[in-house]
């Protein structure tokens, strides 16, 4: 049987505005054959969540929806943007009705029962963000769920964190951090002696999308994505280098300043990384 959730907790009237319409566009997306399901998550569903986050709806299809479909949808928006698909297919919208920013991305189901195989079955890590959609998928409220294959993607998804997709992870990411000749670290001293900003604030950029990786992996947690990491690091993670925060934060002030000394910002910041990994016994055999 088809599943609305027509009750969710809320903190402030702010909260439930936005759950009122993520309800009312569930509603509307719900009467669609070609959806299955639709989800919120993203910064709504945080509990790091503010008033500038949006409503990040994931629709789940069994084929595609047409343009003109969606554009109705939202219609009467002071501002909209149909078929956006920089990242994932999608749309943008400001609500007309109490002015909400509205993120509605579109999903076949096939794919991310694909993206879960990667990572909980075949054990496959990326360069940064290995986990994210384990992550989007475990910390999803389905609002429509047509069939119950929602309910069963996220019974699949919750499982232990295995130490071959923690080991697979850190093989990829931990190499790159300045091991390797072409490390991230090694980018960066070669961006500061060019004096090219925007290479810098690229590895910079990088390096942090690849120790995050490790972080979370070395806690066995999924990894929640781009935003508010030192929190969710600090949240979650029972095990974090020593004044984590501290560098991370001295490492982003040093970027785009004249001798900001980011290149030993950086080998403070893995330094606390390394000493973690070796009193976890983590750290590949070459590295002790």
């Amino acid at each position: 049987p088809s599943l609305f959730v027509i009750h969710m907790p809320v903190d402030n009237s702010e909260s439930q505005v936005g759950i009122s319409v993520a309800q009312r566009l569930a509603r509307k997306l719900a009467s669609l054959p070609q959806v299955e399901a639709v989800v919120i998550s993203g910064s709504r569903k945080s509990e790091f969540a503010d008033l500038r986050s949006d409503i990040d709806l994931y629709v789940y299809l069994t084929d595609d929806i047409p343009l003109d479909v969606r554009a109705n949808i939202a219609a009467g928006s002071p501002r909209v943007e149909i078929g956006n698909a920089t990242w994932e297919p999608g749309d943008e919208w400001i609500d007309a009705d109490t002015g909400t920013s509205v993120d509605v991305m579109y999903r076949h189901r096939r794919w991310m029962e694909e993206q879960l195989d990667r990572v909980l079955v075949h054990h496959q890590a990326s360069v940064g963000y290995s986990t994210c959609f384990w992550y989007n998928v475990l910390h999803s409220r389905a609002l429509f769920d047509r069939s119950g294959w929602f309910a069963g993607l996220q019974q699949r998804a919750s499982q232990p964190y295995s130490r071959e997709l923690r080991q697979a992870i850190l093989a990829k990411n931990y190499p790159l951090l300045r091991r390797n000749q072409s490390s991230y670290l090694h980018q960066i001293e070669l961006a500061v002696e060019r004096k090219d900003p925007v290479s810098l604030n690229d590895r910079v950029a990088a390096l942090l999308a690849s120790y995050f990786d490790v972080l979370f992996a070395l806690n066995e947690l999924p990894h929640p994505g781009e935003k508010r990491l030192i929190q969710h690091a600090k949240a979650r993670c029972s095990k974090l280098p020593h004044n984590m925060e501290r560098h991370v934060i001295e490492l982003m002030g040093s970027v785009g300043k004249r001798d900001g000394g980011t290149a030993a910002k950086v080998n403070a910041l893995l330094d606390g990384l390394d000493e973690l990994l070796l009193r976890e016994e983590m750290v590949p055999q070459e590295r002790r």
